[in-house]
């Protein structure tokens, strides 16, 4: 009988998984990560552990090895299919094996397994990949690492190819997670850093130099697996365009991706003011949401009451007035299946408006699992609206298990539509969020922690609302003797201050002191518009080869996609050249996996296996109608195999046979579908800034009533008494409710700005006399000291 003490599973499993020590360096806006994963088998049988977790999904992993004892074992990467039947021999035969591979399904989730590990024995696992930092609305560069994996919805009959079965996660609470986390990192930057900021307990910040260009920074103790950590990381002077040429290996073949020098290009438009400061009048805003159960959950893992949906409710309020007239819009939601209120894209009126916010009040997290790809593929079935330009916005928990099949819909319909993706809570799949932006040509957010989802949509809102670039080229003037073969996809989307990466392989020999120019032309607005940035072609030192590894990374991704958009068909031998270029590269792609095996003298390990899967954090455990759980359901679900559940597939990514799934504990019914029995918490009292926002009328006015009296903290006859005797009723009203918006409410104004413009074109429209003795009377009232001009009148 095995002895329970020491960590164990939520099966009452001995858990080999002991630490994970991550250390962390940023440098500009690139990321390197080193992960140590500590395993100790204190059971008397050879273990073979298992542990499926998340990685962000644009990382490139580029190194895996083995510690043990004195022996360190470095793995190769190789084609998947290899690479499992390497490992299965080894341990058939009593090696130890380790074996690391993407899943087939989404680029977000590894499995890791540890074969043959003898009783007594210890094994550190070490994990590195390098990743870019995405930029915030706010300037900021985010960093997060997945500690939370949770249960990906896999629609029935969605299988795909790559073998059968799921891939089994372990997860539990995220009280209950048997293993630490230490987390450290390093930040370096020719500016200096300002600040940094997570949602996760740090210590202090410690700079290295006086010029504030170095810093460290560490997890605090204790980290209790609720939530990922995130680092938001803020330098002074915001960002520069720049340009890092990387050498090439010496031991690489010449005129190969690894042997030639590699290019990493970083762009950040800037447009003319006069372009940025007006607001498209047109345009057919379509709006996604999430209803599956998990979105019932608390938005930020506290005790307090908002959820998910209730966010994502106020948030469409808050969209829904900020539209501009002469627009068309149109709401679908989605779950285990999808509704629209319109069915098809209306004109935006008052109408029209009251009718959608009436509907969005009645939504609930009520609508089963996550099935977003037949939503989709009927939102690209309607047809464009002339002279419209489509923008599409997709909110969501991110957790489906068909993420690739979704991503190549999006760029099939690119050229139709922006994207604008939210990712809403802990755990939402990465893949998914930052693929549907960019293949989408949009903007993704992530809204986590303590973050409010109202001003990042808001903010998306501003960029969909900025007049479209296109005819955008790309054009390089290099020495002679060196070509350029340029690694990233065509540049499809440009967004004020927001940064575009461009990565080429240089090819040929440049004299000294050369330098390079690299072009973008775009037409914004009916203006031809172009950025330039020079650079020098020498190459940077202590970069290692991480340009390489995001360059090929990069290319390995197109690469996957078109070989998914040409499968069945004469390809070129697409997925070959994956495979080979991912194997030059030492960087891990879904057609390969790193593979490792102690071949060292000594005895065979005898005996059985005992196979032990290593629990993850998932998030907001729900209570479901087990009446619901048909036989239908649990093939969704996808039932274990026999042998190697750990295979990383196509199939269903699943929670493994916990206590919890005999009493119908199911995460939100994400896996399964059905209805949800979640007893609906007491509403707090609603916010003043949306009690003030709910009464604005489509064209921008507010009227004079009760309710708006109310909402500003007056009576009626207070109200009333104070209006000046020539002002019409609704341009007094309209007044006021700009005066309180500018003066109670500054703090949130990236929520309002754009309904307060919309309010401040109806006052202009309206050319109404004493203006400027209105603005005075409704401070008067309201206690506030506002200017015309500040009111934007």
């Amino acid at each position: 009988m095995v002895n329970c003490c020491g960590l164990i599973t939520a099966n009452k499993d001995p858990v080999p998984l002991k630490s994970i020590e991550v250390e962390l360096e940023v440098r500009d806006h690139v990321a390197t990560v080193v992960s140590t994963l500590n395993y100790e088998n204190k059971e008397d049988k050879p273990l073979e552990a298992v542990f499926v977790f998340p990685l962000p999904g644009d990382a490139a992993v580029c190194h895996f090895s083995a510690q043990i004892g004195q022996t360190q074992i470095v793995a190769e990467v190789k084609e998947k299919q290899k690479a499992r039947e390497e490992y299965d021999d080894a341990l058939s035969s009593g090696q130890q094996a380790f074996l690391l591979e993407e899943s087939e399904q989404s680029p977000d989730i590894f499995s890791l397994s540890v074969g043959s590990l003898p009783p007594g024995e210890s094994a550190s696992i070490r994990l590195d990949y390098v990743t870019e930092l995405a930029v915030q609305a706010d300037d900021g560069l985010r960093f997060c690492l997945p500690a939370v994996l949770n249960p990906r919805y896999q629609p029935l009959g969605s299988g795909g190819s790559g073998g059968s079965g799921g891939v089994q996660v372990t997860s539990v609470p995220a009280s209950l997670v048997p293993y630490s986390l230490s987390f450290s990192a390093r930040v370096s930057s020719p500016r200096p850093i300002s600040k940094v900021e997570s949602s996760c307990s740090l210590d202090s910040l410690q700079y290295l130099n006086s010029d504030q260009t170095q810093a460290t920074i560490k997890l605090a103790a204790g980290h209790k697996f609720d939530r990922d950590v995130e680092l938001l990381i803020y330098y002074k002077d915001a960002h520069q365009p720049t340009a890092v040429v990387e050498a090439g290996q010496a031991s690489a073949e010449p005129g190969s991706l690894m042997g030639d020098p590699v290019v990493m290009v970083s762009l950040y438009p800037e447009f003319p003011q006069s372009v940025m400061s007006s607001v498209a009048s047109c345009g057919e805003f379509v709006f996604l949401l999430d209803r599956s159960g998990s979105m019932g959950c608390s938005i930020n893992n506290s005790k307090q009451q908002e959820t998910r949906i209730s966010s994502a409710r106020d948030t469409l309020l808050l969209l829904l007035k900020s539209l501009p007239m002469g627009c068309y819009f149109n709401i679908y939601s989605f779950g285990s299946s999808y509704e629209h209120i319109f069915p098809k894209s209306v004109e935006y009126s008052q109408q029209t408006m009251e009718e959608a916010l009436k509907k969005v009040g009645e939504m609930g997290a009520n609508l089963g699992g996550t099935e977003i790809l037949s939503p989709l593929q009927h939102i690209y079935s309607q047809s464009c609206i002339p002279s419209q330009p489509r923008q599409l916005f997709v909110f969501t928990d991110g957790e489906v298990g068909n993420t690739k099949q979704v991503l190549d819909l999006v760029k099939k319909n690119s050229g139709s539509h922006r994207c604008f993706s939210f990712g809403i809570g802990e755990g939402s799949s990465s893949a998914l969020i930052n693929g549907l932006a960019k293949e989408g040509g949009g903007h993704a957010q992530f809204i986590t922690g303590t973050d409010r989802m109202q001003p990042k949509v808001m903010q998306s809102l501003r960029f969909a609302l900025q007049p479209a670039v296109v005819d955008i080229s790309v054009t390089w003037d290099l020495p002679k003797g060196v070509s350029v073969t340029v690694l990233s996809p065509p540049i499809t989307a440009l967004f004020q201050g927001q940064r575009s990466l461009i990565y080429a392989q240089l090819t040929g020999q440049s004299p000294k002191a050369a330098e390079g120019c690299v072009t973008v032309k775009y037409s914004l607005a009916g203006h031809p518009s172009q950025n330039q940035l020079r650079f020098s072609l020498k190459p940077a030192e202590d970069t290692g080869s991480t340009v390489h590894r995001l360059g090929a990374r990069t290319l390995i991704r197109s690469l996957e996609m078109e070989e998914r958009e040409r499968r069945g068909q004469p390809d070129g031998g697409l997925k070959e050249k994956v495979v080979q270029l991912s194997v030059q590269s030492g960087v891990s792609s879904s057609f390969t996996a790193f593979i490792a095996v102690n071949k060292a003298d000594g005895e065979a390990i005898q005996g059985p296996l005992v196979r032990r899967n290593i629990p993850i954090s998932r998030m907001c455990i729900v209570k479901v109608n087990l009446c619901s759980f048909s036989t239908q359901n649990a093939m969704a679900c996808g039932a274990p195999s026999e042998r190697r559940k750990k295979k990383l597939c196509a199939g269903p990514v699943m929670m493994s046979d916990e206590p919890e799934m005999a009493f119908g504990v199911l995460r939100g019914l994400d896996l399964c579908g059905g209805a949800p029995t979640t007893v609906m918490p007491k509403q707090p009292p609603r916010d003043p800034l949306l009690q003030l926002v709910s009464l604005q009328q489509a064209s921008g006015c507010w009227l004079l009533d009760p309710a708006l009296s109310a909402a500003l903290g007056k009576t009626s006859e207070e109200v009333d008494k104070s209006k000046p005797a020539p002002v019409n009723s609704d341009v007094w009203a309209t007044v006021l409710a700009l005066i309180w918006l500018h003066g109670f409410k500054k703090d949130a104004k990236e929520e309002w700005e754009l309904l307060a413009m919309k309010a401040a074109s109806w006052l202009r429209s309206q050319n109404a006399p004493c203006l400027t003795e209105c603005v005075e009377a409704g401070n008067a009232l309201l206690g506030c000291s506002m200017q015309k001009d500040v009111l934007g009148l």
